[in-house]
């Protein structure tokens, strides 16, 4: 079995983006600057964000961050969304989900200007990628498609099943590897808590793209010989034997499938720091799309 290496690949995207910015700086342009909204205190969209403002350093962008606390209101944010938008030093930026229960998201999320939404949530993002046009492709999906390129995995021809239908992972994956190109030309199947004998359709897959939120879901009698796997799933497991109290933990029985897989993702290590570079291209492609309707 091939490890698919998230870690060591979005090392390689991070050095080839802060040569860019190197070149940009040489230059005397404006350097890429992001931009992250989080409110309240959520641990794991703590950490996460956290991550973002580090790689921003590391490769050379401006980042800002914005804290507000759990009581803000939805008025509140949708202003500080809306000054987002207007500020012309400001690339790109994401609103950290989820958000407080009295936020309504999806309002949140109709606000961010399509042309900073490095996220790639917007409808008008989302329509422009299942067209096949440019657009900011959510940065899961994105890290998805990298990682499959660069390891050249077969996907033309290859039956691909997806578990979940969510809006950031499962429905756009599924569109992205149905489509003509690189890592793409594949048979999709999109599985959902409502289809029938969800646990025989992986059987017949040739890829799996599980994005289920489950742990330990996928086992190794649901899946054929040399299938390739993305476990997109991430699970904080309460454990008291750990330091943290906790364990992160994935969609997928690693240890069972790594015997029957060609390739496979690991969790922590595979998708998740994929997530980060591919939103830091986003950024680097705003910029050049903002500097190209100034010039």
């Amino acid at each position: 079995m091939i490890l698919l290496d998230g870690k060591k690949v979005s090392n390689q995207i991070k050095d080839e983006i802060a040569q860019e910015v190197a070149t940009i700086k040489e230059r005397g342009e404006k350097v890429p600057h992001l931009a992250a909204v989080l409110v309240g205190n959520d641990g794991a969209s703590l950490t996460y964000v956290g991550s973002k403002v580090r790689s921003c350093k590391k490769i050379g962008f401006d980042s800002t961050l914005i804290h507000l606390p759990e009581e803000t209101t939805e008025a509140t944010l949708l202003k500080q969304v809306e000054d987002l938008n207007n500020n012309p030093e400001i690339d790109g930026y994401i609103v950290q989900l989820p958000l407080p229960k009295h936020i309504d998201e999806q309002k949140v999320l109709l606000a961010v200007h399509p042309d900073k939404d490095v996220d790639g949530f917007h409808p008008t993002n989302f329509g422009r990628m299942a067209l096949d046009m440019e657009s900011f492709i959510p940065a899961t999906p994105f890290g998805i498609m990298e990682l499959l390129k660069r390891y050249k995995v077969e996907t033309s021809g290859k039956h691909t099943v997806v578990i979940g239908r969510s809006h950031i992972v499962g429905r756009p994956i599924s569109i992205l590897m149905s489509q003509k190109g690189e890592a793409g030309n594949a048979t999709v199947t999109l599985t959902h808590s409502r289809t029938k004998d969800i646990k025989a359709l992986p059987l017949q897959a040739d890829i799996i793209v599980s994005a289920l939120g489950v742990p330990g879901f996928l086992t190794a009698d649901m899946v054929k010989k040399d299938v390739v796997v993305i476990d997109v799933g991430i699970t904080r497991v309460p454990d008291e034997t750990k330091e943290k109290g906790y364990y992160i933990t994935g969609d997928v029985d690693f240890e069972g499938l790594s015997e029957k897989a060609s390739f496979m993702t690991p969790v922590p290590g595979g998708v998740g720091p994929m997530t980060i570079a591919m939103l830091l291209k986003n950024t680097l492609l705003a910029r050049a799309r903002h500097q190209g309707k100034q010039d």
